[in-house]
Order: C-alpha cells, then sequence, then structure tokens
C-alpha cells in the first residue's frame, strides 16, 4: 500500500496567498451586469474598449483577460451576473472568485476595490477551493497556480486553515480504497496526533470484541485490514469537551446484501464522515479552541467473505442494545452505534457524528445541500445561522419520533432497517439517537461528500461538507471569549 501522505498538496497551499498587501500584482474587478457601464466609464481607454470588443456582458462567472499596451495582462474582469442571480450577496462572489483561477495563467493577483473584510475573506477561501486539484495518481508536474495577494482586514492564518481542511478531506475522499483503508485513516491520526501533541488509541481486532465493541467488528471482520476503533484525545481535561464521530467506511460492497456495480462505485466515498470529522478536528486544534477535543473513527471496509456479518444475525454492541441486521448495506450505522455509546460515556458538552449515511437524504436535499438532525432548537438556529455565515449548506430535517416504531424488531432490541421504504433519512438518525442518552447536545450530519457535476471550485469528486459552518459555531460557543450562541 502507497504510503498515506498528510497534506498532498501543502507545499502548493502554502504558497498560494501573499500576505504582503503592496506586492505588485494584477488586479482582479468584480463587475455585475447593472455595473458594467459604470466600469467602462470608469476604464475608459483600451480596458474599456476591449471589453466592449470581446463582448463581456458580466455574466454570472465569465472572465475576461484585459491586455496591456505590451502584451502583458494588465486585469482580469469577472462577471457577477445580474440581479436575480443574488449579484450581491457573499455566495455570488465566492462562486465567482471560484472561477477565476482556472481561466487565468500563472500569476499574482489582488482583489480590486475594497470589500469588507466578510466578503474578502469568502472571496480568498473561493480562490483557494478553485485551485485544487487531484493529481496523486498522474504522472509528476510542477503545479503553477495563480496566487492572490489577500486584502487588508483578511485573517490569512484563518483562510488558510479552512482552505487547509477542505483540500484535505478533498484528497482523503478521492484516494480510493487501495490506498484508504482503515491502516491509512490510522496513520493520518497518527500524524495529527504527533503534529498537536495529541494521545491517540487505537482497539483492533478481536480487541474490540473485548471492550464490546461488537457492531465495529461484525462490519469489518472480513475486511482485508482489521477492523478498528480510533480515538484521538486533545486539549486541557477541564475544558468542556467536544467530541467528533466520523464514519470510516473505506469501502462498502453492500456486504452479503451486495450492492450493484452501479451502486459501488463511488463507495470509496462511504469514509467521507470520517474524512470531514478528521479535518475540523484539525482546524480545532490549529486554532487552539479551549476545548478538549475526542475524534473517533470506527473505521473498517464492509466486504464479503467467510465469517461475514448475515442478514438476520442479531448482535449486541457497546451500548447493550440488541440489533437484529436486517441489511448488511446499512452497515455505517451499526459502526457509529457502538463510537456513538462510547463517546456517550463521557457525557460530552457537544456530541456530532458525521456520515455518509443514506440515499434518501440525497433524494431528499440534492449533493450540495446537508441535513442534520439534532433535537436542540437553540443549537439547530446557530448551525442555519452559521450555514449561511459561512456559505457551508445545511438543513434541518425532523427528529420524528413516531417513526421510531418502523425500527421495531420481534426478535431483538432494534432492527438497523426500517419497515418499508419511507423516510430513510430520519430513521436511520432516530437508531442513532438510541446510542445517545447522556451527551448535553447531539447533532447528526448525513452527508454525501461528493461532487457528481463540476462547477466553479468544485471539481467533480471528494467534497467538504458543514465543517466550515460547525468550525464557526464552535469559535463562537468555545472562543476565547466563551460568547455562547
Amino acid at each position: 500500500m502507497l504510503k498515506w501522505a498528510c497534506y498532498m498538496m501543502a507545499d502548493v497551499l502554502s504558497d498560494l496567498f501573499i500576505d504582503d498587501q503592496d506586492y505588485p500584482a494584477t488586479p482582479v474587478w468584480l463587475v455585475s451586469q447593472d455595473r458594467l457601464e459604470a466600469w467602462r466609464v470608469d476604464h475608459a481607454g483600451t480596458d474599456a474598449s476591449w471589453s466592449q470588443t470581446a463582448d463581456f456582458n458580466a455574466g454570472r462567472g465569465r472572465v475576461l483577460l484585459l491586455p496591456g499596451s505590451g502584451g502583458e495582462l494588465s486585469g482580469v474582469l469577472a462577471g457577477l451576473g445580474g440581479d436575480k442571480e443574488e449579484t450581491g450577496r457573499a455566495y455570488a462572489r465566492q462562486r465567482v472568485y471560484c472561477a477565476v483561477p482556472a481561466l487565468v495563467p500563472p500569476g499574482d493577483y489582488r482583489i480590486a476595490g475594497s470589500p469588507d473584510p466578510e466578503t474578502a475573506t469568502h472571496m480568498a477561501l473561493g480562490w483557494a477551493m478553485g485551485c485544487y486539484g487531484f493529481a496523486r495518481y498522474k504522472k509528476p508536474k510542477s503545479p503553477a497556480i495563480p496566487r492572490l495577494v489577500l486584502p487588508q482586514g483578511v485573517d490569512g492564518e484563518a483562510v488558510r486553515r479552512e482552505a487547509h481542511a477542505v483540500w484535505q478531506v478533498r484528497d482523503m475522499i478521492n484516494t480510493p480504497a487501495n490506498d484508504m483503508g482503515p491502516d491509512a485513516l490510522e496513520d493520518i491520526l497518527v500524524g495529527m496526533a504527533a503534529r498537536y501533541e495529541a494521545s491517540l488509541s487505537v482497539t483492533a481486532g478481536e480487541a474490540l470484541l473485548q471492550q464490546g465493541f461488537s457492531l465495529i467488528h461484525a462490519v469489518g471482520a472480513v475486511g482485508e485490514q482489521e477492523p478498528r476503533l480510533l480515538d484521538l484525545t486533545w486539549g486541557d481535561e477541564t475544558a468542556p469537551q467536544v467530541t467528533l464521530v466520523g464514519k470510516g467506511v473505506c469501502f462498502d460492497s453492500g456486504g452479503l446484501d451486495i450492492k450493484p456495480a452501479s451502486g459501488m462505485g463511488l463507495m470509496k466515498k462511504d469514509m467521507g464522515g470520517a474524512a470531514c470529522v478528521i479535518a475540523l478536528g484539525e482546524m480545532i486544534m490549529a486554532a487552539q479552541l479551549p476545548v478538549r477535543l475526542r475524534v473517533l473513527v470506527p473505521a473498517v471496509e464492509n466486504g464479503i467473505g467467510r465469517g461475514a456479518m448475515r442478514p438476520g444475525d442479531i448482535i449486541t454492541g457497546r451500548k447493550g442494545i440488541s440489533v437484529e441486521v436486517g441489511n448488511t448495506d446499512a452497515e455505517g450505522r451499526l459502526i457509529l452505534s457502538d463510537a456513538l455509546a462510547l463517546a456517550d460515556e463521557e457525557e460530552p458538552d457537544l456530541l456530532i457524528d458525521m456520515a455518509t449515511l443514506t440515499g434518501a437524504a440525497r433524494v431528499a436535499m440534492g449533493p450540495d445541500i446537508t441535513p442534520f438532525f439534532t433535537h436542540d432548537d437553540v443549537l439547530a438556529d446557530a448551525l442555519l445561522r452559521h450555514s449561511g455565515k459561512t456559505i457551508d449548506p445545511l438543513w434541518r430535517l425532523p427528529l420524528w419520533m413516531p417513526y421510531a416504531r418502523l425500527l421495531d424488531s420481534p426478535v431483538a432490541d432494534m432492527n438497523n432497517i426500517s419497515k418499508g421504504g419511507f423516510a430513510g433519512s430520519i430513521t436511520a438518525a432516530l437508531f442513532l439517537c438510541r446510542f445517545v442518552e447522556r451527551a448535553a447536545r447531539y447533532v447528526h450530519f448525513d452527508l454525501y461528500g461528493w461532487n457528481p457535476e463540476a462547477s466553479p471550485g468544485c471539481p467533480v469528486g471528494g467534497e467538504a461538507q458543514a465543517i466550515r459552518a460547525l468550525f464557526s459555531l464552535l469559535v463562537e460557543r468555545y472562543g476565547h471569549e466563551q460568547t455562547g450562541y
């Protein structure tokens, strides 16, 4: 197996931004359709004439290179579209800045004008997202990407930290299962623990059974690499505890209830929840948030072979709840239940799980919007507010308790699938809730973790979801000023 290299593009990212605001760089103007003529008046001469000759109409995402008198690049025009396309919103500006890096030659650029710090921060992060590319398996070449001068008021460290987290999640999900198995997830956390002086414990193989993690063991028993529970802790033991749990199914064949080929092609992304909590955990440690952090990743491969979990098996895990296996392809909730049970024992102030859990969530929300579930209305409102603030789309779905009856089993405490085909994302969330009783606050995210179509800053492939909104919320609630939310 190729050794996983954390921060595949770290050197590129470290050089992506220029902190010297007086550094000579090519200006990039963001122009809306209703302001285009005013811009031409302000830039009367070659630039204005060329924009008319090129029939530039400031359509959303359209980019025009402005030639200088000596053949050099004198500037860039980037269209914001019209009022009906939410011209003035940070979303539009970020998406346009996502598009620019792929449409300009390598060089140094700056944001023209004086955007407010929040808008400029969104634009800088968009630039970084637009510069991402996954080339681990291609012939090596020197990555020549355009650099951006960070505008006044932008926290360069924060932008780099968020961009790094997005790139890290994308890299992890994009890496195929032959190089991103449980061993690789462990390797990543070993590196994180060393960098931030955190502690890491690993429970693997038969030791899982000895400590009551029978569900994790059952799902991953026939995988080529041993199933394991990765447990990282960091921070002051007296600080408020934030625990992150991420689904780490490194490949999901469906088990004996095998998926069809069409459903198996993207299953390298079934560890997307693990990728997201790992990146979020690193953001927390890098920012030195005053919390007691715990990151739990049950890492398995849901395979087929002798000793594989069977439909109809009844397994009792860490919580002492017996589960009838109605379908071996509903394995994510099984491994999460053991990890959640462990996390809940410490009564954390905030317990978060992230998982690529159900197709039903995609039917309801599509690939871009991440649904979340919580009984805590205050927490839900805060998440929606930070979702808008960070342009990280989230939406709350209900934990409709009457649907819990759909998980009833005649032979066990519960079944891992619901009767009928209704409300699959809700019943999966209700299943997980059975394993959380003591945490002060709990929220479950049902991720997709993938861009099925390319859009500015979002190439086809793995995607980080919810972590920027969550980090913003954590900074507000647990930051050094302890403002709460």
